[in-house]
């Protein structure tokens, strides 16, 4: 539950309104025009489209040429969504309405996507440590090189004053945090996190990542099982999401911000197959 006034927010932990069909894992969510957007790894109908009040299941839609999904984002504006491919680095533009398709290359290999206030599309590109801004129709806006010490960045979202909130840190590595970085790119801000673990202060693999409209950050842990919230400054708040009301891993976020819904993707870790094999997507009222 959410009162905003003077800057002043008041959080309780979310509670489960709705929980969308077990299958293939979902590698992301997003929503526009009253629809749900799921996407999950097929070779075809790799896109289920469901409504947004009766979760009913409306279509499902088949992307030209799609090798890897890797994640959703949509915008209003522009009534598209995004999907960005990690195999063939590039992301595919769908028009919802008109079934309209088009891609791009984004020329390194892109890990997850954002729609910033400018309704430009923000791509983080994990092995090559930067953030790349594209228009909507793919021209490249600007190239950003993170900081040294921001390895394996997993997600990206570009604040209203032009930061950006980063998630980073894989298996492995030292240090698991979320960071807030200044507009050029290259001094971090704020941070939370630091060498993996459990704790309070801590993460293990910080995988994605929601930002409210008033700059309050979900952070979907992924090897804990949990989704963080913290405060503009990236301090903590608390756990909004508890392991108890998942199944599996968090892997995916997304924040309506209108409705009050948190979307999180959860997905079953095949260690064996070293994959994941199922997915589903619970929805929470925050």
């Amino acid at each position: 539950m959410f009162m905003s006034q003077l800057s002043v927010c008041f959080f309780t932990v979310g509670q489960v309104v709705h929980t969308l069909p077990e299958g293939e894992p979902v590698f992301g969510v997003t929503s526009l025009a009253g629809e749900i957007f799921l996407l999950r790894p097929k070779e075809n109908d790799e896109v289920e489209v469901y409504d947004v009040i009766t979760y009913c299941l409306l279509r499902c839609l088949t992307v030209p040429d799609l090798r890897s999904c890797a994640d959703i984002a949509s915008c209003e504006h522009f009534k598209c969504v995004y999907i960005c491919d990690f195999v063939s680095e590039c992301v595919h533009r769908l028009d919802v309405q008109a079934t309209a398709y088009t891609r791009w290359t984004t020329k390194d290999r892109p890990t997850s996507l954002s729609v910033n206030v400018s309704h430009n599309v923000v791509v983080t590109c994990r092995v090559a440590r930067k953030i790349k801004e594209f228009s909507s129709h793919g021209d490249l806006l600007r190239e950003l090189t993170l900081p040294d010490d921001v390895i394996n960045p997993l997600h990206t979202i570009q604040t209203r004053d032009n930061e950006f909130v980063v998630c980073h840190g894989d298996i492995g590595d030292a240090v698991h945090r979320v960071c807030k970085i200044s507009a050029d790119g290259r001094h971090i801000v704020h941070s939370h996190g630091g060498q993996p673990g459990s704790g309070q202060d801590q993460y293990n693999v910080p995988f994605h990542l929601a930002v409210d409209d008033n700059e309050f950050v979900f952070v979907a842990d992924f090897r804990n099982r949990r989704v963080r919230l913290l405060s503009p400054t990236l301090g903590h708040v608390l756990d909004i999401v508890s392991r108890d009301q998942l199944k599996w891993d968090p892997l995916r976020l997304y924040l309506d911000a209108q409705r009050r819904r948190l979307y999180v993707a959860d997905n079953e870790w095949h260690q064996a197959e070293g994959r994941h094999t199922s997915g589903r997507v619970v929805v929470f009222n925050v």
